[in-house]
């Protein structure tokens, strides 16, 4: 075990609970504008509650999938430093993942980040990712990227030991996405389609029981697969990504982050090797996290807590009383 590793392994442990609460912070502060429109607001509001809390970390932090360029602050950018200093580790994060579902209030916003071992998440630039997912318990490789939707569809039906009209797939509603519902829908499978976030439609796949998703499928942003990818490392569930790179300006940006193949399908183990630890607290009302519950006493949160040394899941609720320290 090189020295980076054995600190981070140190680390782990005593981390994770401190991790729950920077999602924690940010949940809270994007709830309070919930509902109200306003997108931006939300947005910031969160950017801003989670750097509070990871600037108070004893790590030695660097934002490597993160809100925009340096020049974009005060979002939380790529390359920005965060923690009083400690171990050194890498940061993925969306401090409000489905902004306009918050804005909405609709199901599934969620605050999230990954905390890994430096040098062990994928740079990816702010393109757009080709995504397909499933949660534990397959074999190895049931799914891919290189296979159609149908024969993708059929070998997870098989391995789950149903037929294809009881497997259920998690699509974006956009319009790029229309050949892909047709293909899959001709198969008989059902789909359920999202409108925003899709880290939390990823994460929904490795509880199909309790989600009733079965696989994820289609093209989203590449820094939402990083956090997508360190999720499933925690579960055990498989994943491939490949970045589309359609244009010369794409390829130099991503050249620029050490990309050199544009056309290489990720693994779930290539976007966020190492260790990993991940955590998503809810910010609306979704299928596996409920929202932040605002009371006369107290605020509550439910948060999703994972490691993947240990392939430990846990679901931790939390009540604050001292509601102040939130501004209320």
């Amino acid at each position: 075990m090189s020295t980076a590793e054995a600190s981070f392994a140190q680390l782990d442990r005593l981390l994770t609970l401190e991790i729950a609460r920077v999602t924690e912070r940010a949940a809270i502060a994007a709830a309070m504008l919930r509902g109200r429109g306003d997108e931006k607001a939300a947005d910031q509001a969160a950017v801003d509650a989670m750097r509070s809390e990871l600037n108070a970390l004893a790590i030695d932090g660097t934002i490597v999938i993160g809100e925009g360029e340096r020049d974009e602050a005060p979002m939380l950018f790529i390359g920005e430093t965060v923690g009083t200093g400690g171990p050194a580790v890498d940061i993925a994060l969306d401090p409000l993942e489905g902004t306009t579902v918050c804005a909405k209030n609709l199901p599934n916003s969620l605050a999230v980040i990954a905390v890994a071992q430096r040098g062990s998440l994928l740079n990816a630039p702010d393109v757009y990712m080709e995504k397909i997912a499933v949660g534990p318990g397959y074999p190895a490789g049931i799914v891919s990227l290189e296979r159609t939707p149908d024969a993708n569809l059929h070998a997870l039906a098989e391995a789950k030991g149903v037929a294809v009209s009881q497997i259920t797939a998690c699509i974006l509603d956009r319009p790029r996405h229309a050949q892909l519902i047709e293909a899959v829908r001709a198969t008989g499978a059902a789909i359920r389609l999202i409108g925003d976030g899709d880290v939390a439609g990823v994460i929904h796949t490795t509880d199909p029981a309790e989600t009733g998703i079965d696989i994820y499928m289609g093209i989203g942003g590449a820094p939402e697969g990083v956090l997508a990818a360190a999720a499933l490392r925690c579960t055990g569930g498989q994943m491939q990504g490949r970045l589309q790179l359609n244009t010369p300006e794409k390829r130099a940006r991503a050249a620029k982050m050490g990309i050199t193949d544009p056309a290489r399908i990720y693994a779930a183990e290539e976007m966020a090797s190492g260790d990993v630890i991940f955590a998503a607290t809810g910010v609306t009302d979704g299928n596996l996290l409920d929202g932040v519950r605002f009371h006369a006493t107290h605020i509550e949160t439910h948060t999703l807590l994972m490691r993947s040394r240990s392939k430990t899941v846990r679901e931790v609720r939390a009540r604050f009383r001292d509601a102040s320290r939130f501004g209320l």
